[in-house]
């Protein structure tokens, strides 16, 4: 048994035969909104973005940049323990590079949460290495994704 398209044809497999949209319809290139994860690549690359160009020196509120990531990213939602937690692993891994405290400090202020990264030459370029070691796992992620299929996360 073969299925005939109207005009005769047989159907062919992996082909879908478009037509133009109807008018009015609706752009399907919505995005949902995306929760940040701590742990996630894609949300450690806007944080390590926005943390690579913020003041040096001086203590910024952690609330102050989920609110700057949040208005830099209007289909993001950045909670300040998702900032807090990258910030804490990239602390920990300038202590593993470089062997002290100095460079990434994390502390309690009158108005919440700080961090303070260090105002030296040695911060701009091993910020760079942070986040396209972020970008290379965001990669990878897209890769297997696309390995997948498109069939889904659970396989």
């Amino acid at each position: 048994m073969t299925d005939a398209r109207r005009d005769g044809s047989a159907v062919q497999p992996g082909s879908v035969p478009l037509r133009p949209a109807p008018p009015g319809l609706p752009d399907p290139n919505l995005q949902p909104p995306i929760i940040a994860e701590s742990g996630d690549p894609f949300a450690l690359v806007r944080i390590l973005e926005l943390i690579a160009r913020v003041e040096r020196g001086g203590p910024i509120r952690i609330d102050d940049i989920a609110g700057a990531l949040n208005g830099a990213y209007l289909d993001w939602t950045f909670a300040p323990s998702v900032v807090t937690d990258a910030l804490v692993a990239l602390q920990a891994n300038w202590l593993s590079d470089y062997r002290n405290g100095s460079g990434i400090v994390l502390a309690d202020g009158p108005y919440g949460a700080t961090v303070t990264i260090e105002d030296s030459s040695r911060v701009d370029p091993w910020i760079v290495r942070q986040a396209l070691r972020a970008a290379g796992a965001c990669q990878e992620a897209l890769l297997a994704f696309s390995r997948r299929s498109g069939v889904g996360f659970d396989d």
